[in-house]
């Protein structure tokens, strides 16, 4: 089982692979770090001591002054290296680099020396050093007007903001789980690769993302309906805006019922895309779900009794609730990452419809259990 560390946990790319790495128990084993450790020498060194790999993904973005950036990056990457000299560490070191290398500014010249800084560590110390070259990065809980215009495009839209385009050119990129991939992957093979060029799976000119952007606020957000998904990157491109909605203030949404003397009709889902609709009914008392999706797009809709839905962000403490009543049918849908379970808390039997993108796959299930 290897020990892995990521300095940089708690960031964007650090979050997503530290909880992907949790679905893989048997095979990796994670050493906590917390940013304080470059603070302290003792502390960081413990952590490095601990590690088979390591992957550097501590950086800093966006600042007032580009000097800072600079002197902040070259700064941690050499604190790393410090570190695994005085512990004569033999660990495989991953560090998270920028195709802004190439690019004549001080963040793409951070990123560039911190990573020819730990190549140098290990050609001279018997080490392993893997430089991940990466696109632009987008993907579910980005930090807007930090991580990408994608994280602030999303924001925008689902907070009464308009977006603008400061330059409409075109931009690689990758999804953050495609990129959380590779790592593992590359930590699977333990090689030296020096300067590792990740490709991009999409080039997309920002007005391009926008208008996909567009679409989804104006027919999923507003109308609710599950928009056209064309492929793999409008996929990912909306569970990215799915992920920014303010689930306490957007749901549940009620149904527009159309009634007569005949009883009522209700639409469902409105689809773009196919997927499986099931129905289950659900006696008083029974909870079903605790688990949650990494990429699955899933609405649940209550038609008959009363049930409380719950979602709970996996890393995180906060339960949302929501309670429905098939007196007023309503709909919550579930955000990936987002475990998730529904329970009968009246007296009659439950009565529910859920509709979800992709049949079910015993061999690909993306359904991972967890109580909310």
């Amino acid at each position: 089982m290897k020990k892995i560390g990521i300095t940089g946990q708690n960031g964007f790319v650090g979050r997503h692979l530290y909880n992907t790495l949790k679905l893989f128990p048997g095979e990796f084993q994670q050493v906590d770090f917390k940013k304080e450790y470059f603070e302290n020498q003792d502390m960081l060194d413990l952590f490095v001591q601990q590690c088979d790999v390591i992957i550097h993904l501590a950086a800093m973005n966006r600042h007032e002054s580009e000097q800072v950036i600079f002197e902040t990056n070259v700064g941690l990457a050499q604190q790393l290296v410090n570190s695994l000299k005085r512990t004569h560490s033999k660990a495989h070191v991953m560090i998270s680099s920028s195709t802004q290398e190439e690019r004549d500014n001080l963040y793409g010249r951070s990123k560039k020396e911190g990573r020819e800084a730990l190549a140098r560590w290990a050609e001279e110390n018997e080490g392993k050093i893997t430089g991940l070259i990466i696109p632009n990065v987008f993907g579910a809980f980005g930090k807007p007007f930090y991580n990408s215009f994608i994280s602030t495009f999303c924001y925008q839209l689902t907070h009464s903001e308009t977006p603008t385009i400061a330059n409409d050119g075109e931009v690689k990129l990758i999804y953050v789980q495609e990129l959380v991939e590779v790592i593992i992957n590359e930590i699977r093979e333990g090689r030296s690769k020096p300067e590792f060029l990740i490709q991009p799976t999409a080039t997309k000119k920002v007005s391009e993302v926008l208008t996909l952007l567009n679409d989804y606020k104006i027919k999923y957000f507003d109308d609710g309906e599950i928009p056209v998904l064309n492929d793999s990157f409008e996929h990912n491109l909306f569970n990215t805006y799915r992920s920014y909605i303010e689930y306490k203030t957007h749901y549940p949404v009620k149904f527009k019922q159309h009634t007569d003397q005949r009883g009522a009709f209700v639409e469902v889902v409105r689809l773009g895309i196919g997927g499986q609709c099931s129905f289950s009914t659900t006696v008083p008392g029974i909870t079903r779900g605790n688990h949650y999706h990494t990429r699955k797009i899933e609405r649940f809709a209550v038609i008959k009794g009363k049930a409380l839905i719950q979602l709970r962000k996996i890393d995180a403490d906060e339960v949302l609730d929501f309670y429905l009543d098939g007196n007023e049918p309503a709909y919550v849908d579930m955000p990936i990452w987002y475990t998730h379970n529904i329970k009968n808390i009246g007296e009659e039997e439950l009565y529910t419809i859920f509709w979800i993108n992709e049949a079910f796959n015993p061999e690909s299930a993306d359904t991972y259990f967890l109580e909310v």
